[in-house]
């Protein structure tokens, strides 16, 4: 039988062999054609090679989109990066999950070190954890910044092209057009929007939206000054045209800003690094100052030890938090926080949670609630009244139950540590070899024995215990001299483990902890006017360059400014903008309520020279004189920003060197002198008894 079928097998596959012969070759002859190898030749410059980053990034993306955690950073990250990639969703997929990488390939490393380096002490384990998720948001945060300066350091080249091309094209949209044809480059992306502007059916409504996504101050003013000189044209002015004029006034702001933010980075490039480093080295801290001074043992791992570590600890925080708002605030940052449901949001939308919320915020129109909106306002603050009381109250909720953790936390090491330390006395030598060690300890076990035998029993007399003492089998044959020594010090041990338990002036305590949590917010919000006012100058500096390229342009008048100073405004934003609304009701009356708002001196000195324009004189005349001083202006504008960064580095080192001061002198230098020259005292008090 098989062998009547194995030749029709062979001669099937031969058949089936040459068929698919046949095919090949029929299908390479049309793949030949023309259509085909254009295909081809389309991707050649496509196709990736063995290994692309490109593609590696745009697929952690989406397995970063799918991790929980990550997710939240990742969603946070992406807000920000879709308004520096416009329009780009590839850029910010591949951004997004490049930024992500480098946090985590930073953080998993550190939190590994924190596990070995504190793997004995657990509470500081749980606070550095959570410390370092908190890091997360800092790096992230810190590498859309280099984008940023990245992004600004592109336009002043990408603002010196536009020169070039208006002369040939005398076209401000088509000079725009021709610029931002290099794709390389990510600030083209935002010419290529401005051009979409200008060109659109009803660029004003669309120039209004680019103002809320533009990623600087200065693309804003270009993008206003495009769209005037496109409507109502160029000028020229000392025989040079308008429009090169301003465009060269907005690339010196940016020349001066970028200065400004690399002094600034470079003023605090380390003290960040510096205000973490104490956390880092609390524990090889403690494992060095124990192993060589055996004298302070019983301090580092008793409570007063663990109190200041705590304490460092929240000292490092406050200082991180500080340092970065103070470095920050520096720079033109764009808010791109979620602010249309954060979990604030959904902790209000709660009715249990909404009503007790409510208990504790201010009613509208009471001194405090305008005392807090103002200074929201005065912040620059992204969050809602709502917002702000949520917050308050979950990290008022939240400082509470972990200071009762925390007490009942000390409570127990303190009763952990007298079941478990060696028994003797330290003096300042040295430690003790390994058969001290082990007599040591069989000395701790058997004072167990007598503590486990009276512990909860706080009216425990030291005759009780001597009795109990002389009965057992350690102290058999022991002299009375013994038995009385070891009355002493297992009675101090009792004394200690029955007083370990949570008292009411530690839930006192917490309640005050409480409350300076509920206060946290509102003086981080003074923080940061306190460091916005230190800008003032700069602001108006600023104001004045903006009034300088508009009072030239035909058609504009006190309004116009005015709207465009509140585009640009961040310090006076608020006063500003009630100008601006009540402008229209008496023009003359708002800018004297303008000026009455304010008390800074440059700033009211410019309202007054609107009040010029607006009844007496043309712009240009009212503002004449800072076209005749403008280098001054310029000059003083450097030397303001180089005070404010002195300033701004004065006080970041005071901040950020905090925690290494309290680290060195409240951990190590303290302990060991005060413990030392206690013990030393204690030395020789038991010489002199001695020799008597």
């Amino acid at each position: 039988m098989l062998e009547q079928f194995l030749p029709i097998m062979i001669g099937g596959s031969l058949g089936l062999i040459i068929i698919l012969g046949i095919a090949y070759y029929i299908i390479s002859k049309k793949m030949q054609k023309s259509e085909y190898r254009k295909i081809q030749k389309l991707q050649q410059g496509t196709k990736a090679g063995a290994f692309s980053p490109e593609v590696l990034y745009q697929r952690l993306y989406i397995t970063y989109s799918k991790i929980p955690f990550v997710k939240r950073y990742l969603l946070k990250l992406r807000r920000k990066l879709e308004i520096l990639n416009i329009d780009d969703e590839y850029a910010t997929r591949r951004d997004s999950a490049k930024y992500i990488t480098r946090a985590l390939v930073i953080l998993l490393p550190l939190v590994i070190l924190t596990i070995i380096l504190t793997k004995s002490n657990f509470l500081l384990m749980f606070i550095l954890l959570i410390f370092e998720l908190f890091m997360i948001d800092i790096l992230l945060e810190s590498s859309v910044d280099k984008k940023d300066d990245a992004l600004l350091v592109q336009q002043v080249d990408f603002f010196s092209e536009i020169r070039h091309a208006y002369h040939e094209f005398n076209m401000v949209e088509e000079a725009i057009y021709q610029v931002s044809q290099d794709d390389e480059k990510e600030v083209s992306r935002q010419g290529e929007k401005i051009y979409e502007i200008l060109i659109s059916d009803d660029p004003e409504t669309e120039l209004e939206k680019y103002y809320d996504v533009a990623p600087n101050n200065f693309l804003k003013e270009f993008a206003g000054l495009s769209y005037l000189t496109k409507e109502f044209g160029d000028r020229k002015v000392d025989g040079a045209s308008l429009y090169l004029k301003n465009v060269d006034n907005i690339t010196q702001e940016m020349q001066l800003e970028i200065l400004k933010r690399d002094k600034l980075n470079y003023v605090f490039r380390s003290l960040s690094f510096i205000s973490i480093v104490p956390v880092l080295a609390l524990e090889p801290l403690k494992n060095w100052a124990v192993s060589n001074f055996s004298f302070v043992k019983n301090w580092y791992y008793g409570k007063s030890g663990m109190i200041v570590q705590i304490l460092i600890l929240i000292i490092t925080f406050i200082s991180y938090i500080l340092v970065r708002k103070l470095k920050d605030n520096g720079s033109v940052n764009t808010n791109t926080k979620n602010t249309q449901n954060p979990w604030q949001e959904k902790v209000y939308k709660n009715k249990l949670a909404k009503k007790i919320i409510n208990l504790f915020m201010p009613k509208d129109g009471t001194k405090e609630y305008r005392k807090i909106k103002n200074l929201l306002k005065d912040a620059a603050s992204p969050l809602k009244m709502e917002w702000v009381y949520v917050n308050r109250i979950c990290l008022s909720i939240v400082t509470f139950i972990v200071s009762i953790f925390v007490f009942t936390y000390l409570h127990q090491m303190a009763i952990d540590y007298v079941y478990t330390q060696p028994t003797t006395d330290y003096d300042l030598i040295g430690g003790m070899s390994a058969k001290e060690e082990t007599k040591a300890m069989e000395l701790t076990r058997q004072d167990n024995t007598f503590i486990d035998m009276f512990r909860g029993k706080v009216d425990t007399s030291k005759e009780e215990l001597k009795r109990a003492v002389t009965r057992s089998k350690f102290y058999k044959d022991a002299e009375s001299n013994e038995i009385t020594i070891a009355v002493d010090r297992i009675y101090e041990k009792l004394q200690i483990v029955n007083s370990e338990y949570l008292k009411w002036f530690e839930i006192l305590i917490a309640f005050v902890f409480a409350i300076v949590g509920y206060m946290a917010q509102i003086w981080l919000l003074m923080f940061q006017v306190r460091m916005r006012q230190l800008e003032m100058e700069d602001e108006v500096m600023q104001f004045q360059t903006i009034i300088l390229m508009l009072m030239r342009i035909e058609r504009v008048n006190v309004e116009i400014i005015l709207e465009w100073l509140e585009r640009y405004s961040n310090i006076f934003k608020n006063p500003i903008t009630r100008c601006v609304n009540n402008y229209e009701a008496g023009a003359w009356e708002a800018l004297e309520e303008f000026k009455n708002d304010i008390s800074y001196m440059p700033l009211i000195r410019i309202v007054e020279s609107m009040q010029a324009a607006v009844e007496k004189i043309p712009i240009k005349d009212a503002f004449d004189e800072l076209d005749s001083e403008r280098e001054y202006y310029r000059e003083k504008r450097r030397e303001s920003n180089d005070r404010l960064i002195q300033r701004k580095g004065m006080i970041g080192k005071v901040i950020g060197f905090a925690p290494m001061v309290c680290l060195f002198v409240g951990y190590l230098i303290v302990p060991l002198v005060f413990i030392g020259l206690t013990s030393m005292s204690s030395s020789f008090s038991s010489m002199s008894s001695v020799s008597f």
